[in-house]
């Protein structure tokens, strides 16, 4: 593959030479770029540092925890255990921290799965074919294929880490682990979010899943998250609007890139908590900001 960067990517360039570095997206990247194309020209052109918030550091030991307890989580210790020996045992295997109440509900929701998948003689599906496992891949948007017009075709590196995958006997499911508060607003959000995993997977070479224990010929059928904050689960057959919506963020990104054009988009409840918010000429110019 070839080399990739964020930094100082032209199209017209990466096209006439081989040896100039493609684009690198990533679900984090296409989204904040969604989110606020300034913040994306902070983040990930100017390579500004980011504030760490309590609540990225919470979201990243609860990710790491939760991957150890797939790790952890013996199936056939578990089989002949009653209802409340799993919980306990589920809860067993999460850590001693401030994220208590979070691991209590992360504990019943994969006792019941357990039980549920035991009843149905599922419990061959019960552990994730993927476990916080990174997938790369290169895909090639032309002019012709955009949703919006380009001026040059773009060969793209794609990277993801998909937090759990697991099979289902028609295809496979990925499971996005969230530690925010769930609302009905962050369904189109989501989907994006996953529609950009399945993009990932379908373009990532066979070989790469050979090796990791996938069936090429199997594709992701529905897909899934998870905010345990609010002990909702949401599992839903895969939505081709939502990856047309997703691919449209795509080319968005690419004609900021083409255009060099990276605008504020200004959200009066949201951009005050925005690490780059003091130095926003945007923000100052318009007044959201007074010095």
């Amino acid at each position: 593959m070839r080399e990739y960067t964020y930094v100082g990517y032209d199209a017209k360039i990466a096209n006439e030479n081989e040896d100039a570095p493609i684009l690198k997206i990533t679900k984090s990247s296409l989204m904040n770029h969604l989110w606020c194309p300034k913040q994306y020209d902070f983040n990930y052109l100017q390579g500004l540092p980011q504030d760490t918030s309590e609540a990225m550091m919470a979201g990243s030991i609860m990710h790491n925890s939760y991957e150890d307890w797939y790790n952890e989580f013996d199936v056939q210790k578990a089989e002949g255990m009653s209802p409340s020996e799993i919980q306990d045992y589920a809860l067993s295997l999460f850590p001693i921290d401030d994220y208590t109440d979070f691991y209590h509900t992360m504990a019943a929701w994969e006792t019941n799965r357990f039980i549920e998948s035991r009843g149905e003689g599922k419990l061959d599906q019960f552990m994730p074919v993927i476990n916080e496992v990174k997938l790369d891949a290169e895909v090639t948007i032309e002019t012709h294929d955009a949703h919006l017009p380009l001026r040059h075709n773009h060969t793209i590196h794609l990277q993801g880490i998909i937090d759990r995958m697991f099979e289902e006997d028609q295809g496979y499911v990925p499971v996005e682990f969230k530690t925010g508060k769930w609302g009905n607003h962050k369904a189109t959000g989501m989907r994006k979010e996953m529609a950009f995993y399945k993009w990932l997977f379908d373009a990532t070479p066979d070989e790469d899943k050979v090796a990791l224990g996938l069936d090429p010929e199997k594709k992701i059928t529905h897909w899934a998250w998870f905010f345990p904050k609010n002990n909702v689960f949401v599992y839903e057959k895969v939505k081709n609007v939502s990856v047309t919506g997703m691919m449209k963020t795509v080319v968005n990104l690419l004609r900021s890139y083409e255009n060099d054009d990276w605008p504020t988009n200004y959200r009066e409840r949201s951009c005050v908590n925005c690490s780059y918010y003091n130095i926003c000429d945007a923000a100052t110019n318009d007044g959201w900001f007074n010095i």
